[in-house]
């Protein structure tokens, strides 16, 4: 009996110490392993921490804490590169973002941290005036979307006044509201405003309004001429005075920038009527007071004639005399020199017949005579020629 507890005690025992033995192992290996890992200082997204690691590789490493790595991210030392002890390791996730740049879209690969830095990283340099949504300091995101809008130089015109101005507007109505320029009922704008802006192109913009004026304007009167057998012909008679009337008349004016365009006759007012001027024209020939008695005495002698109309060049239309020879074109008068022929003598013209001698002229000096001609074609038929002359008594 005292054998058996002795063997089994010595068993146990043997088990004990075997286990042990295994324990030590164990622990001197994980002693060892520990040992053996190398310490990196690795900064994840900005987040800084100390790893101990049997990595051989940077690659490895990260794969070892399950970071993401891909190719656009930025990564240092390189994924080959050998892990050391005290390593210092930087790794930051690249996002994918798009710019969209005056309507052109790219996508790019990028570990800057915000807008800003995004900007610098592409070389895109911005204007003050240009627009750049989100804002520059915001923080980039994966799949983020930046709109870039450069702004360009424009002039407008509004009113007639001129301004030079930069945009970002894509259309005619964008840049309005974006220049706070408010359309009354009539303005219109040039282009229009669904159009597209034109790159250093103008917008006009034309102030339109409609106003009423009111002005009086006289009405003139008309001359009415009346037959008088008592007045000889050539003279005239003023039987009753013209006087202008008066009207208001309102008009609607369109003002384009302040300049009249256009205007309409809305209404008219008389105001005062107009009185006709009435003028009495002598009919009575001259020509039939000669006699014929008279005919047969008196001088006859040759005279050098040409011919003249009522509307000759310097002619003021009435003789010497006073005849109106415009009224009466068809009147039988000569000029003369009166030192020749008296003013007033009836004379028989050869090839002219009866007439009146009733004007004067500056070339009419010594035997010369003008005769008058109803039109100037006449006259020219008559022309320069010698004729005799019969004065009558």
């Amino acid at each position: 009996m005292k054998n058996l507890v002795s063997e089994s005690l010595s068993g146990r025992n043997l088990i004990i110490a075997i286990t042990s033995f295994l324990v030590l192992l164990t622990t001197l290996g994980i002693l060892l392993s520990e040992g053996s890992k190398k310490t990196v200082a690795i900064t994840l997204n900005g987040k800084h921490e100390i790893v101990k690691t049997h990595a051989d590789t940077i690659k490895e490493l990260l794969d070892e804490l399950d970071v993401p790595f891909r190719s656009q991210d930025y990564l240092y030392p390189k994924a080959h590169e050998k892990v050391n002890d005290h390593l210092k390791v930087v790794w930051s996730q690249a996002n994918k973002v798009h710019i969209v740049k005056d309507n052109e879209k790219k996508t790019i690969w990028t570990t800057a941290g915000t807008v800003a830095e995004l900007l610098k990283e592409q070389k895109i340099v911005l204007k003050d005036q240009d627009q750049i949504s989100p804002k520059p300091e915001t923080a980039i995101r994966n799949k983020m979307d930046i709109e870039i809008d450069l702004a360009f130089h424009l002039t407008y015109v509004d009113g007639g006044k001129e301004k030079q101005v930069w945009t970002t507007s894509a259309t005619v109505a964008d840049f309005l509201t974006q220049q706070g320029i408010t359309l009354n009922e009539l303005d219109r704008v040039e282009p229009p405003l669904k159009d597209s802006i034109p790159n250093n192109g103008i917008v006009n913009v034309i102030r339109v309004e409609k106003v009423t004026d009111v002005v009086e304007e006289p009405v003139q009167f008309a001359v009415v001429t009346k037959k008088d057998e008592s007045l000889e012909k050539g003279q005239t008679k003023i039987i009753a005075p013209g006087k202008e009337g008066r009207i208001s008349k309102q008009y609607e004016v369109v003002l384009e920038n302040g300049k009249e365009v256009s205007r309409k006759l809305v209404s008219e007012q008389h105001l005062l009527k107009k009185q006709d001027k009435i003028v009495a024209v002598g009919t009575k020939d001259l020509s039939l007071q000669v006699s014929r008695g008279e005919r047969e005495t008196g001088k006859e002698f040759y005279v050098s004639s040409t011919a003249y109309t009522a509307y000759c060049n310097g002619c003021s239309g009435k003789t010497a005399t006073g005849l109106n020879i415009r009224n009466n074109p068809n009147m039988k008068v000569i000029a003369v020199d009166p030192r020749i022929i008296p003013l007033g003598s009836k004379v028989y013209v050869e090839g002219y017949g009866y007439a009146v001698a009733a004007d004067t002229g500056g070339a009419i000096k010594g035997h010369i005579i003008d005769v008058l001609m109803p039109s100037r074609e006449d006259a020219y038929r008559w022309g320069r020629k010698k004729v005799k002359i019969k004065v009558l008594q």
